[in-house]
């Protein structure tokens, strides 16, 4: 008799739902947003000057001068490496020149130095510059308040 119901009878459709795949397209939109999230962040991280602010001590090799990038306020940009005279530059050209000092000495420290009366928006652009040059930090210079 149990022949004849085996191949008679029919089997009861299963009532519980297959969550394997579930977890796995879950799992898959986890790890695509955790890599996506952090190219979305559009913004400049800076590391902005105290009141009373400290000399900066140099953490490459030995003898490795700082690039300074100086922005007057008449809206020239001057560009000072390895302690040589300021070179008048153009501000499309201070992406390329930081790259190219940058593969030779990549520790190289990079400052801004802007006068006072510079509108806040041409710092942030110089500052994006930079950042898409590769630079990891930005230095502000700052003069000490007696002076």
């Amino acid at each position: 008799m149990s022949k004849f119901s085996r191949k008679n009878g029919r089997r009861k459709p299963m009532a519980e739902i297959n969550v394997v795949p579930y977890i796995d397209v879950t799992l898959v939109l986890l790890i695509i947003f955790m890599i996506t999230t952090p190219m979305l962040q559009t913004g400049v991280d800076v590391d902005l000057p105290e009141a009373e602010s400290k000399v900066v001590e140099s953490e490459g090799e030995g003898d490795n001068p700082p690039i300074i990038v100086s922005i007057k306020e008449t809206g020239q940009y001057y560009l000072k490496v390895d302690y040589q005279d300021d070179e008048a530059i153009q501000p499309e050209e201070i992406t390329s020149r930081v790259i190219a000092i940058l593969t030779n000495k990549p520790k190289t420290q990079v400052l801004i130095g802007a006068d006072k009366g510079v509108d806040y928006g041409t710092v942030v652009t110089v500052m994006a510059a930079l950042k898409n040059a590769g630079v990891p930090t930005v230095g502000l210079m700052t003069k000490p308040e007696d002076q």
